[in-house]
């Protein structure tokens, strides 16, 4: 399984499914909540060497300015 299929199977069964939302504004605070505040920073993955995305993405730029 892809990472976006990954990403998209959690937020599926996480999130959406677990809510009912009264509008878009709503809907979407909650995706970025959910993002920002769970995915970014908790499941790490084979492919990001078993790192969350947070830390992969710290990495990277830790990198960049090395």
């Amino acid at each position: 399984m892809q990472i976006k299929e990954v990403f998209f199977k959690f937020i599926k069964h996480e999130e959406l499914k677990r809510h009912h939302y009264h509008s878009l504004s709503e809907l979407k605070l909650a995706i970025f909540e959910y993002i920002e505040g769970f995915y970014n920073s908790h499941p790490p993955h084979s492919a990001n060497d078993y790192l969350s995305p947070n830390q992969k993405e710290a990495l990277y730029f830790q990198n960049l300015s090395s």
